[in-house]
């Protein structure tokens, strides 16, 4: 089902529709070229996964906060994340840090089944809410310490790490199914490296520096002191 037919298709949605086609156009020339990432930003209602206050920044290309000293991650830079995973559409992934629910909702487009855990619980609370209204049904949210990753729903296929850590989690590693991909930003507070972790069929781990960035920090056992 369509997200503007999950939302009843009203003008104020189509509007929002057009507003995300031409975000997907200044995508393309950021360097998104998997099609089917372009669609799925496309498709995914960003002002539906933010505070209303700020509907009207919704498709600017522009972190946004979302309370409780957290951001949402500008478009491109989730464009390109999750471009970086390389899905073909049968996965199973695995998100660190829900926030809005906003990539949850992209990867929804583009996984079979998307994982996602968020320390938060007012945040962790309001992305169930707002990923249940637009009828996402295959994922699912969990409160908890993203840097443990979810055991039990593992091995993934891929991995999306979305706040920034002093090094990859360790379990997230372990979570990681031969084939694999991780992608998240790791390295110094304020400042980190965006790295792509690929787990090779014999098991053997194999990084590349993507870019440069800066996230909030990843708060965890394996992360950063609250």
């Amino acid at each position: 089902m369509s997200f503007d037919r999950a939302l009843g298709g009203r003008p104020g949605q189509r509007l929002y529709a057009r507003a995300r086609a031409r975000l997907a156009e200044r995508l393309t020339r950021l360097g998104v070229t998997d099609p089917r990432v372009l669609q799925a930003l496309s498709d995914v209602p960003r002002h539906q996964l933010i505070p209303e206050a700020l509907r009207d920044r919704a498709y600017a290309d522009t972190p946004l906060p979302i309370g409780d000293g957290q951001t949402i991650s500008a478009p491109s830079v989730v464009a390109l994340m999750t471009q970086a995973l390389e899905l073909r559409g049968g996965e199973s992934v695995l998100e660190v840090g829900t926030g809005s629910g906003y990539q949850a909702a992209v990867l929804s487009r583009l996984a079979e089944r998307v994982v996602s855990v968020e320390r938060i619980p007012r945040l962790a609370s309001a992305a169930r809410r707002r990923l249940d209204e637009l009828r996402v049904a295959n994922a699912l949210v969990y409160l908890g310490d993203g840097t443990e990753g979810r055991p039990a729903d593992g091995p993934f296929d891929a991995i999306v790490v979305t706040a920034g850590g002093p090094e990859v989690p360790p379990p997230l590693l372990e979570q990681l199914a031969p084939g694999g991909r991780l992608v998240g930003p790791f390295g110094q507070r304020g400042t980190q490296q965006l790295l792509r972790v690929r787990r090779g069929a014999d098991g053997v781990l194999s990084r590349e520096v993507i870019g440069q960035c800066s996230f909030v920090d990843l708060i965890g056992t394996h992360g950063w002191a609250a």
